[in-house]
């Protein structure tokens, strides 16, 4: 029972407690503050340029029902370091070296060590040059870029750096970004060569066009065109034409209704042996308020069996379809999910997410399995973050033949990004 010393004591020890956590975001601001300046050689608007770091440290576990394979571990470092010219005469440059270490555990495939009879966890020890660009933006409302860089679009699902891998993917292309017309932009490039998240190159030739119209206060339409001529996979190669709307309407001041839409059509390309169309189809609905975000969506790549299925090999797959990454390719008979998540923000730093899978064939008649998947994070002082990740998926073990196994992840990361 508490006395009035107690909660003198109490009330004492939350106030010097208070002052403290006070006195240390102070610091730490301060010595943030310190960081980027240094970073900027002293100079506050970076007139002799800057320098830029990202380290990521990781464990990954990976277990399977598989009895071909053993669980897995990976404890790695991630090492971005980069330099940023100032802009002189509308131009501008940018180089960036990448590098994965192994720091500990080093019992998985990363499928270039050798290691097969591990689980994947596709983070090889490699280093890199990431980056290597010059821009130009003399001409108005417009930015053109040459050079090895970051190629992304929408939500990454055809095209992106896969950055959730420890290396991530870049592209040796031409880029122009145009933003003259209102609410409008227009990208157009030609992409020669990838370097991909395994830290090996793949020639290809892929032009390329997202134009993107943004209604106010309702959402964005995007229009995109992706011809890709794959040299090393050339079942690979393939033409994808698209839309998509992607929007939230404010209905309150709390309460905000989120929507999403996209269809694209698919078929061979280039040197591609097999003649197939196929569909691809998302639409997502959910509402926020409150700092609480609830979504439900489906997502369905079509499938016409014989290895033929809607393909995007240059996207972000670890965000679509289950974290446990299991349909990274499409199954023969197409994959449909439907799943529910739902996101917290807490305290203006914590973020809580869960997300719930279930997965079939694109007809709904084959039932393959399904996912819950759980992410805490919290940044620190805007540089720092921690973060906890789990992915459990349970196969369908009806009929004679599982495709799939019941499989665990688990990570544990921290980042630091100035």
């Amino acid at each position: 029972m508490y006395t009035a010393k107690n909660l003198k004591l109490l009330a004492l020890s939350i106030a010097v407690l208070t002052l403290a956590l006070k006195t240390t975001i102070s610091e730490a601001d301060d010595f943030n503050k310190t960081i980027e300046k240094a970073l900027k050689f002293g100079q506050d608007d970076a007139s002799y340029g800057q320098i830029k770091f990202d380290v990521r440290v990781r464990y990954d576990n990976s277990d399977s029902e598989n009895p071909r394979k053993i669980g897995a571990e990976a404890f790695t470092g991630r090492l971005r370091l980069g330099y940023l010219t100032p802009v002189y005469q509308s131009f501008q440059a940018y180089a960036e070296y990448e590098g994965n270490q192994i720091l500990g555990a080093d019992r998985f495939d990363s499928g270039r060590n050798g290691k097969s009879q591990y689980e994947r966890i596709a983070d090889p020890q490699e280093q890199e040059l990431n980056q290597l660009w010059l821009s130009y933006k003399g001409v108005p409302s417009s930015e053109i870029k040459f050079g090895r860089q970051i190629v992304q679009f929408d939500n990454e699902r055809f095209i992106g750096p896969a950055a959730w891998r420890q290396l991530q993917r870049t592209f040796d292309a031409v880029l122009i970004s145009n933003q003259s017309l209102p609410n409008t932009t227009i990208k157009v490039g030609y992409l020669i060569r990838m370097l991909n998240t395994d830290s090996t190159l793949q020639d290809m030739e892929l032009p390329l066009a997202n134009i993107a119209y943004k209604f106010e206060n309702i959402g964005t339409l995007s229009s995109y065109a992706y011809l890709i001529d794959e040299r090393n996979l050339i079942e690979n190669s393939n033409q994808s034409y698209g839309v998509r709307f992607d929007g939230t309407r404010r209905i309150t001041d709390q309460w905000s209704l989120l929507y999403t839409a996209e269809y694209a059509y698919q078929r061979d390309y280039a040197s591609n042996p097999t003649n197939y169309q196929i569909d691809y189809y998302h639409v997502i609905g959910g509402a926020s308020a409150y700092g609480v975000t609830l979504k439900a969506g489906m997502e369905q790549l079509g499938g016409k069996g014989l290895n033929k299925t809607f393909d995007t090999p240059l996207g972000l797959l670890h965000r679509f379809n289950g974290w446990a990454d299991l349909f990274l390719v499409t199954p023969n008979d197409g994959l449909r999910d439907i799943y529910v998540t739902t996101e917290a923000n807490l305290m203006g730093s914590l973020k809580l997410t869960a997300t719930y899978h279930d997965f079939f064939d694109d007809s709904g008649s084959k039932h393959y399995g399904d996912e819950w998947d759980f992410l805490v994070s919290s940044v620190f002082f805007k540089h720092y973050t921690l973060s906890a990740k789990y992915a459990y998926f349970n196969a369908e073990k009806a009929g004679s033949i599982i495709s799939k196994y019941d499989t665990q992840k688990l990570w544990l990361y921290a980042d630091l990004s100035f």
